[in-house]
């Protein structure tokens, strides 16, 4: 290949950048011309596009967010949208597209591929939810800034001898909850993956205050219902001083965790290869310390697996 182009796409995550710099760093090295496609599939269909040399991802690796930043389009949904996508590419004799983000930005890789754009995915989420790969680019740092929270929580928590209810990312899965409730000793994990029952985690506490323990921390994934809502009827039940905090999208800034920038190095070298290996239609992954590639079809069929094993770990080591 000759030309090619970047795109970041969705919510932003830690590591973005890691892998923007990889990916053009390795096709300068390849002799490929690679340009950046500024706001997502949005720069797309509105033409925002410029070219990028080693000096233009100098000093990025460290940074949060997206140097190319990113956007929402609903124009890239419809048929014509796509169609001023495809035709702008054409113009630009861009022969191939990396397209990082979740799995929304891979469902708009897989129509610019089928259309003959030959497309290749790298999956970069907090959420953590694209299967085919143990991890995506910003899980690691956002888990640790959750966990910190939970340290400072726990701090006052403690002083006050209070009940922490914490609400954290993750749409509708629990995967942030889950490793960061278990890296930070949270005493009860809601999660949409298991369903719950209030008077059980009543119950809980209440053990805990009869045996001398005098405050808790619980995790709430946002998509297994609101940490407010939960928060009022515990405290309803218990009769204990509870408090909510919600951490919003401080969890996807931040200076992103040597883990993802390794990982987002490795998988934006992986795309490159695999365009100028005239391979498309494929996501990157990290499988079991290798990095692999697979359909995008095969993704989109398939479901991130939630361990329970690290879910009955976790409430056996919060008794």
């Amino acid at each position: 290949m000759k030309k090619i182009a970047v795109l970041t796409s969705g919510g932003d995550a830690p590591g973005m950048n890691a892998a923007i710099r990889a990916v053009v760093r390795k096709s300068i090295f390849q002799g490929i011309v690679i340009n950046g496609i500024r706001r997502g599939f949005h720069g797309l269909v509105n033409e925002e596009i410029e070219p990028l040399g080693v000096s233009s991802v100098a000093d990025i690796i460290h940074r949060g967010g997206t140097r190319l930043h990113t956007a929402r389009s609903d124009e890239f949904l419809t048929a014509e949208g796509q169609g001023e996508a495809i035709a702008f590419l054409t113009r630009e004799k861009i022969e191939g597209l990396i397209v990082i983000g979740g799995e929304g930005s891979f469902k708009g890789a897989n129509v610019l591929d089928k259309a003959g754009i030959p497309t290749i995915g790298i999956p970069a989420t907090i959420d953590n939810d694209i299967p085919c790969t143990d991890y995506c680019v910003g899980f690691d740092t956002a888990l640790n800034t959750v966990t910190d929270a939970i340290n400072k929580l726990r701090d006052t928590t403690s002083s006050h001898e209070r009940v922490s209810v914490l609400e954290v990312m993750g749409r509708f899965t629990g995967h942030i909850a889950l490793l960061a409730g278990l890296a930070g000793g949270a005493e009860s994990i809601i999660v949409p993956e298991v369903s719950f029952n209030l008077l059980e985690i009543r119950n809980r506490l209440l053990r805990g205050l009869n045996r001398g323990k005098l405050h808790s921390i619980i995790l709430v994934a946002e998509g297994a219902g609101s940490a407010i809502e939960i928060g009022r009827e515990l405290e309803h039940l218990t009769g204990m001083d509870i408090r909510v905090t919600t951490l919003g999208h401080l969890q996807r800034g931040g200076t992103p965790s040597a883990f993802d920038r390794i990982l987002a190095s490795r998988l934006g070298a992986k795309a490159v290869d695999l365009l100028e290996d005239g391979q498309s239609g494929l996501a990157t992954g990290y499988l079991q310390g290798e990095i692999v590639a697979t359909s995008y079809e095969k993704v989109f069929s398939e479901k991130k697996q939630f361990s329970r094993e690290d879910y009955e770990l976790a409430s056996i080591l919060a008794n």
